[in-house]
């Protein structure tokens, strides 16, 4: 059940959110580092 939701979350983050991987981790602003550590940690979440 939780890796279901965390497969489907996966899929709405990478149709809304967007992507920052092109982008220095050092120079995103607070806000766009949450949003990555965010996908991240959904991403992990459902592959597990």
């Amino acid at each position: 059940m939780k890796k279901g939701f965390f497969r489907i979350l996966n899929k709405i983050n990478q149709a809304i959110l967007p992507k920052y991987s092109k982008e220095d981790p050092s120079k995103l602003s607070k806000l766009q580092q949450a949003v990555v550590a965010y996908r991240y940690y959904v991403l992990i979440h459902s592959k597990d």
